[in-house]
């Protein structure tokens, strides 16, 4: 019998992305708590830039935000936040950045492969691809459990399993 596998990938919705922002944007458009603030949010390539004239009015921001994206299924792990997540203070507002990441990296592919073999179903083979990882074995129910194992552990990364044969 042939080996099942499938693929640990950490892939960001660009769409669901553009979604949340414009949802976000229009919130804090209609909003009476972010009249004359100065608030606006926007997507400009792999970033979202958030300002506002205050400190805690950014933040509110990055609430509203971070609330749209989950309600669209977008993990906030995906977000890398620019001065750790604290709001800078430039020119007479202030700002916030925060790049969409995806990709495994080679550190993350290592522990997640780590934890595969020590905490895995023995015959589990996992092998680090670029970005991704491929997960063999010759049962399938090994496979689910791997799903399982990795889904309870705390990662700093946000996974999907694809490409499941």
């Amino acid at each position: 019998m042939a080996d099942s596998s499938f693929d640990i990938v950490s892939k960001v919705d660009h769409q669901e992305v553009a979604n949340a922002v414009n949802q976000a944007a229009k919130e804090i458009s209609q909003r009476y708590d972010f009249k004359n603030v100065g608030a606006s949010v926007e997507l400009v390539g792999e970033t979202i830039k958030m300002s506002a004239n205050s400190e805690e009015r950014c933040r509110a921001v990055l609430d509203v935000l971070q609330t749209k994206l989950v309600k669209r299924g977008v993990s906030l792990k995906h977000l890398d936040y620019s001065s750790d997540g604290e709001p800078r203070l430039s020119g007479k507002e202030y700002r916030l950045e925060a790049a969409l990441t995806s990709g495994i990296s080679s550190e993350n592919a290592k522990k997640i492969s780590k934890i595969i073999r020590e905490e895995g179903p023995k015959g589990v083979k996992p092998l680090i691809q670029g970005d991704e990882l491929r997960v063999t074995s010759k049962s399938r129910d090994d496979l689910q459990e791997i799903q399982r194992l990795l889904k309870s552990k705390d990662l700093d990364v946000a996974l999907q399993y694809t490409n499941y044969r």
